[in-house]
This record gives structure tokens, C-alpha cells and sequence, in this order.
């Protein structure tokens, strides 16, 4: 059968990046407490395509997962890359992973019990024989604006802000180990349940610890600097505003490597 895909390009202009995205597969990766948590992903996949030719080929994407053992680690998504490039005849293969990371958590006077899920996302790189990998945890907080607080006779606002960190990593680390820095630099982290006492105890810490965006991403940029196994990071702070028609941000970025273009 004719291939059309391998006609002349009508433009002929390379594309960065060409596949498929929003496909969904199970996953398993590693959990501090339990050793292993199933979950599930989101996956994008995608090529470099020269110039000479006019489309690539999508089945091939899929059919690269066919193997996929489940499990979101070095080794598998290196050989899921190499796949990749071999199907597609390409110089360069990406994979995104995006998925839910759950960890269970506890009000902090009743101990009532819940699940929390924090957005994660993992993207592996191959042009040439080693990938290169990079991590990205969102964690919600709540922060006490410092200012509302100190000239206010009463109260101040409050909001829930969101920590954003992406990193290039030089070794294994947990993913509880980022979540914990992020929630410890707000004014207080979110609970999934929480009976009277509980709201109480929250909100007096939480008031006790006011924070602007950019108290909360010093915090924790200041410990990424100094973690032995982040070679790059980039962290920034959102706060979704509660007395202001806008979000306020900050972003801090260091390390030695240079970041994904994804």
C-alpha cells in the first residue's frame, strides 16, 4: 500500500516535535512507605521529523507501548525512548508522563485520615545514547499574607497557593522528599479532612506563620541549592489571591545543568 507519510514534505521545514498525546496507561513507580503505588498517566510521545518527509507515522507511537511493564523508572523509559527513535527513524524521542501521586495524610489533633493527590510529571529525553530525565511535582499550600496581618486589627487574608518545582536530578530521590520541603515553606499545608479542632489548630499555626510568594520560594530554592542530587531545579510559587483580582508569583532557577526545552 501506498505510504503517504513518506511523500516530499510540501514545506519543506524540519518539525521539532511531532506525535501523540493524552494517552493513558497504567503505572507503577516507587513510594516511600509502601514500595510501590499504582497509579495512572497521562503519555505524550513524540519524534523529530526531517524535512524531506511529509508526516510521521502514529501507530507507531502506540505500538511502542505495547511492552510497557508498568513501571516508570530509568531503565524502562530509556528503553521506551530507544523504541522510539528505532520505530520512527528519528535523531531524538521524548516521553511525558503526567499522573497523580497520592500520599495519605493526618488532621493534626483529631488524626482523622485521608488521601491527598499531588500532580506529577516525569519527562525523559534521548538524542544521543544516554537520556535525560526531569521532574516536576505541584504542591498545593495555604499562605497568611505578612502584610494583611501587620496592619490589620483584626485577621488577614488568606489563600491557597500552589508550589511548582522542576528538576534535573543526578541521583534517586523520593518524591515525598519534595513534596514535604514545598509544604513546609507555606504558612500551613492542605489536609484532606479536617474536624473542628483541627480547623483551629490549622488556622492559629498557619497565622502564626505568615508568608508572601517569595518567602515560600526562598524557602524552598534555598534547600533545593543544597540537596546533593539536584543538578538544576526551577521553582516557583503561585498564590491564587483571595482579596485581589489577580494571582501573585515568584520563580527562582539554579543548578549547573541547563533545563528541558519540553
Amino acid at each position: 500500500m501506498e505510504d503517504v507519510q513518506n511523500h516530499a514534505a510540501d514545506v519543506s521545514l524540519p518539525i521539532d516535535r511531532v506525535g501523540v498525546r493524552n494517552l493513558l496507561v497504567p503505572l507503577k513507580l516507587g513510594d516511600r512507605k509502601h514500595g510501590v503505588q499504582h497509579t495512572v498517566a497521562r503519555v505524550e510521545l513524540g519524534v523529530d521529523l526531517p524535512a524531506e518527509y511529509k508526516g510521521t507515522h502514529m501507530s507507531r507511537f502506540v505500538e511502542s507501548l505495547e511492552n510497557w511493564n508498568e513501571e516508570l523508572g530509568y531503565m524502562s523509559v530509556k528503553r521506551l525512548l530507544e523504541d522510539l527513535k528505532a520505530r520512527l527513524q528519528a535523531q531524538k524521542a521524548q516521553a511525558v508522563f503526567r499522573f497523580p501521586y497520592f500520599l495519605r495524610r493526618h488532621a493534626p489533633v483529631s488524626g482523622a485520615g485521608g488521601v491527598q493527590g499531588y500532580e506529577c510529571t516525569v519527562i525523559g529525553e534521548l538524542a544521543s545514547e544516554k537520556p535525560a530525565f526531569s521532574l516536576e511535582v505541584d504542591v498545593p499550600v495555604m499562605t497568611v499574607c505578612p502584610c494583611s496581618k501587620a496592619i490589620s486589627d483584626e485577621g488577614a487574608h488568606s489563600q491557597r497557593a500552589e508550589v511548582r518545582i522542576r528538576l534535573r536530578l543526578n541521583g534517586f530521590c523520593w518524591l515525598e522528599e519534595f513534596i514535604e520541603m514545598a509544604e513546609a515553606a507555606g504558612s500551613s499545608p492542605l489536609h484532606p479532612v479536617l474536624k473542628r479542632p483541627d480547623e483551629k489548630a490549622v488556622t492559629e499555626s498557619a497565622f502564626a506563620a505568615p508568608r508572601f510568594v517569595e518567602d515560600v520560594v526562598r524557602a524552598v530554592a534555598e534547600k533545593l541549592a543544597r540537596h546533593p542530587r539536584v543538578a538544576w531545579y526551577r521553582v516557583e510559587v503561585e498564590s491564587f489571591e483571595s482579596i485581589h483580582a489577580h494571582n501573585a508569583f515568584a520563580w527562582i532557577e539554579g543548578g549547573t545543568e541547563a533545563a528541558s526545552s519540553a
